[in-house]
């Protein structure tokens, strides 16, 4: 973990004052450090970190500024403004748990391909900091972050394959892979259909770990690990981020990985449909139609609208279990970008408990989430002239609602399901996390699981 951690006092540890805007004279701080701090033009800006000097040369601390509206998560942005050494809050935060955490977060680097790893830091854990949840969150956030920005030339169908076989036997997890033609033997044709024009094999990848009897949890992530669009072809500018296109799969092993570190009482079930979208003569057409483990026809109005396809499959699946909780993640829309930006990724149910759960949770793991309508009179819109269903509108308004009430036609037994449609990437660099691939959701997800199955 490139921010260190440590659980007793560190002598050589400087102090990093945490300074609201105009806060100078009611932080603390010794004559020296504001009179350096006025000679700078430091005043608690937010964001801003000003190095105060010490004795004979030496370093004496650091400042920085805060504001009420940023949040604790904002304080990640020391993981890269302060030197190397030890270091510690002068003063414990108002959310001590969230503020450690963004320090570790903030000093995330991706380093797979040269990029050179972060600064070297050490900061002392404040009283109360339970350092072992830190980290077992920051560890799934990383191998969320990780998948997510390695290149399909390195994470196709049978790369993302051994990276749930690595997860599963580092937590004696058990692992089938149903893959290829043997798809349409178990009875998962539109698994098969989006991925067979692909050079991979489509597969849908199915972990279990915990104790048989205990509370069912599954989690369903979306797994195309490229999408070209398919003959609905994306022009170039559309493929450039396609390799995030398997983070819902990213997001649920991250969160899979936090589960199984922190041994929650569950039974804990990971399905994904892992393909490619790719384009060669047996790819799958517009104007198809598929038929689905349900039963449910589905018409190709858009071979670009592959992710609800395999998902779909891959729910059916899960649903006849019936688990406790059923959550899917998906990059699903564009249209639930255009609506809510990159930050902000909506979330679908129909149980009133999971939603007032997943809005305290978002605000106070600082993950933030928003309900969307499963707006039934839109459920219209997906209709058919010859099968039972379309798997896009015809005109192209609400697109991520229609996306979720797809998805909801394949989840018919359970009641406690979510869908998420996420982005799962950093536009530009955010002060806990870098530019690049992002975990959405699963922390505030953690929350609610920890607490119910704890």
């Amino acid at each position: 973990m490139p921010v260190e951690l440590v659980e007793k006092k560190l002598q050589s540890a400087l102090p990093v004052h945490l300074v609201a805007r105009d806060g100078l004279e009611t932080a603390g701080l010794a004559p020296a450090a504001i009179a350096w701090a006025t000679a700078n033009g430091f005043s608690g800006e937010a964001g801003r970190t000003l190095i105060v000097p010490g004795e004979n040369g030496a370093l004496g601390g650091a400042l920085f500024g805060v504001s009420d509206g940023e949040g604790a998560l904002a304080l990640g942005a020391l993981s890269r403004a302060l030197p190397e050494g030890d270091w510690r809050f002068a003063a414990a935060p108002a959310e001590p748990e969230l503020a450690i955490s963004a320090l570790v977060f903030g000093g995330y680097v991706f380093t797979r391909y040269g990029k050179k790893p972060g600064k070297a830091l050490r900061f002392e854990l404040p009283a109360g900091v339970d350092a072992g949840r830190v980290r077992r969150i920051a560890d799934g956030v990383f191998l969320t972050r990780d998948l997510v920005n390695t290149p399909t030339s390195d994470m196709g169908p049978d790369e993302l394959e051994k990276a749930v076989r690595t997860l599963a036997g580092t937590h004696n997890a058990e692992i089938s892979v149903v893959k290829g033609d043997d798809l349409l033997s178990g009875n998962f044709p539109m698994i098969h259909a989006v991925g067979r024009a692909s050079t991979g094999a489509p597969r849908l990848i199915d972990m279990t770990w915990g104790q048989q009897g205990a509370p069912k949890v599954t989690l369903v992530g979306k797994g195309v690990c490229f999408d070209t669009g398919g003959l609905d072809i994306k022009p170039s500018s559309g493929m450039l981020l396609m390799k995030k296109d398997m983070g819902g799969a990213a997001n649920v092993l991250g969160l899979a990985s936090m589960i199984m570190a922190a041994g929650l009482n569950v039974r804990l079930r990971v399905l994904i449909p892992a393909v490619e979208n790719s384009i060669a003569g047996n790819a799958f057409r517009p104007g198809d139609v598929l038929a689905s483990r349900k039963g449910i026809t589905v018409e190709i109005g858009n071979t670009d609208a592959e992710g609800r396809l395999v998902l779909a499959d891959a729910l059916a699946l899960a649903d006849e279990e019936e688990p406790r909780l059923l959550v899917d993640m998906a990059t699903l829309t564009g249209a639930a970008l255009v609506a809510l930006g990159p930050d902000l990724p909506p979330f679908y149910t129909e149980d009133e408990a999971l939603a007032s759960d997943l809005a305290s949770a978002s605000v106070a793991a600082e993950d933030p989430l928003w309900r969307m309508p499963l707006w039934r009179p839109y459920d219209a819109k997906l209709s058919s002239k010859i099968a039972d269903i379309n798997n896009v509108t015809s005109d192209g308004f609400a697109g991520s609602i229609t996306a979720a009430l797809f998805l909801k036609r394949f989840v018919e037994k359970t009641a406690g399901w979510a869908h998420f449609d996420i982005f799962a990437w950093n536009p530009t660099d955010r002060p806990h996390g870098p530019a690049g691939g992002e975990a959405q959701g699963i922390r505030a997800l953690e929350r609610i699981i920890s607490k119910r199955y704890g």
